[in-house]
């Protein structure tokens, strides 16, 4: 779990990274056809780890609770996620990350097979959902700096 630990670690300084120096207009393009715009990612992204670090907690303190599921698409249709400042998720995620990798590291081998009943996924464990986790956000960087690269910004 060390490296899944460590990826969510490092998230923040790479997506701080992998909007630098954007402008507003840069930031509202999207980054492929009908796909979001950048600053739908970088808050979506702080919403999807607020859920996950929640439902972690969850499993960790419960049995076998019921994990929420949310519908992305429709939460990057809010006014937060089209105007807001990038610099607002970017905090969350920062705060976030440090306070998540401390509870992580904090976690003894059997909580890795914690459950909760997630309402898209059915039974996942800790353990389980840790590797999506360890690379959602790196994953959602790679979409911003490839996009960069091919239209040079």
């Amino acid at each position: 779990m060390e490296n899944y630990i460590q990826a969510i670690a490092d998230l923040p300084q790479q997506i701080e990274a992998a909007v630098a120096g954007l402008s507003d207009n840069q930031l509202d393009m999207t980054y492929r056809d009908g796909g979001w715009t950048l600053r739908q990612v970088v808050h979506h992204v702080a919403d999807s780890h607020i859920n996950c670090y929640m439902r972690m907690r969850l499993m960790v303190s419960e049995d076998n609770p019921i994990l929420q599921g949310y519908n992305e698409n429709v939460w990057a249709t809010y006014e937060d996620a089209h105007t807001a400042p990038i610099a607002d998720s970017i905090a969350i995620i920062r705060h976030l990350h440090s306070k998540w990798v401390v509870f992580l590291k904090s976690l003894d081998a059997s909580a890795w097979q914690r459950t909760g009943q997630h309402t898209d996924n059915g039974t996942v464990t800790l353990g389980g959902i840790m590797p999506y986790y360890a690379n959602h956000g790196a994953h959602h960087v790679k979409q911003i700096t490839d996009f960069r690269a091919k239209v040079g910004i």
